[in-house]
């Protein structure tokens, strides 16, 4: 009976957070649109936009394999590189990457390039959506090993963020590259689907991985997956919001508000479940997101924040 009240629970919690004419039957029936996973060819169909200071607002487009066209661009190996991927139903123009980009080049000059998969992530078949992220993902890798090759930038100075699908995506981004990209962000990486799912991200998909959860159980994955595991409020009903979509974003909003400014601090738990309870008094503190990986950190943190920005409370 407990199990069986928890699935519902999930159920209504997650229905209840779905975009504007989505139905329920959309997301929890299992079947899986093969015809449209077959013809997703994320070789041809990513589109990679690069932003720099030199154009912070108007992307210029990478392609994969396309030498001349990449050196008509501003992308400069001398810079670190930040790689964004959005979520179900998003791309490019998604509050994903027009909260992250801009907080991003006022922190540092960098190269930022946000990937529009939505020919993979666009169906309203949430399982679909699923299955086509780890091709997307897969494909993702190639490009960074290209663009790497072409231009002598190198892992040690990227930065790879995906937010619920995209989460899982950066893990699998950064396997694919065999662990060695210097930082990887799961922001609210998704839960349903992904319990059971062996490409879920891992800890081990970066020098230094680090997830921040702020809709945990319902939209957003429950347990710790990174080297370093973030639960502000608890992990779950973020302060200003009143429903679970609402927490979902946080976790790009606070990631945006880190670059600008750090001053998110969290307080070590000896587990997940002391961190949803807020009962952390473990020696320690970490920095939650922010420019620079904490290489050699792990560990689960507890950190509280405003209703409204700025969120950290220092």
């Amino acid at each position: 009976m407990a199990l069986l009240v928890t699935i519902l629970f999930f159920g209504v919690a997650a229905v209840s957070a779905l975009p504007h004419g989505i139905t329920p039957a959309d997301l929890w029936d299992k079947t899986i649109d093969l015809a449209a996973v077959a013809r997703y060819n994320p070789d041809t169909q990513n589109i990679y936009h690069l932003y720099t200071r030199l154009n912070p607002t108007v992307s210029q487009p990478l392609l994969l394999g396309s030498q001349g066209l990449l050196g008509s661009t501003n992308f400069s190996p001398n810079r670190r590189t930040i790689v964004l991927l959005h979520g179900w139903l998003d791309s490019i123009t998604a509050d994903f990457n027009t909260v992250l980009i801009p907080a991003i080049l006022s922190a540092e000059d960098v190269n930022v390039i946000g990937v529009d998969w939505s020919a993979g992530a666009g169906t309203i078949n949430y399982f679909t959506a699923v299955t086509n992220t780890v091709p997307s993902g897969v494909s993702v890798a190639r490009f960074i090993s290209w663009l790497n090759q072409a231009t002598g930038a190198n892992l040690n100075s990227y930065h790879i963020i995906g937010h619920s699908l995209g989460g899982h995506q950066a893990g699998i981004i950064g396997r694919n590259l065999g662990g060695q990209v210097a930082y990887v962000t799961a922001l609210d990486p998704a839960l349903p689907s992904w319990t059971s799912n062996n490409e879920r991200f891992r800890e081990s998909d970066g020098v230094y991985t680090e997830v921040i959860h702020t809709n945990a159980g319902n939209l957003g994955y429950l347990t710790p997956l990174g080297q370093v595991d973030f639960y502000p409020n608890g992990g779950i009903g973020m302060p200003g919001c009143n429903n679970m979509d609402c927490d979902h974003s946080r976790s790009f909003h606070y990631m945006a508000e880190s670059f600008r400014s750090g001053g998110f601090t969290g307080t070590r738990c000896a587990s997940y479940l002391t961190a949803m309870t807020g009962n952390c008094f473990l020696w320690g503190n970490l920095q939650m997101g922010g420019l620079v990986p904490k290489t050699g950190q792990s560990g689960i943190f507890y950190l509280q924040t405003n209703a409204g920005p700025p969120f950290s409370r220092g």
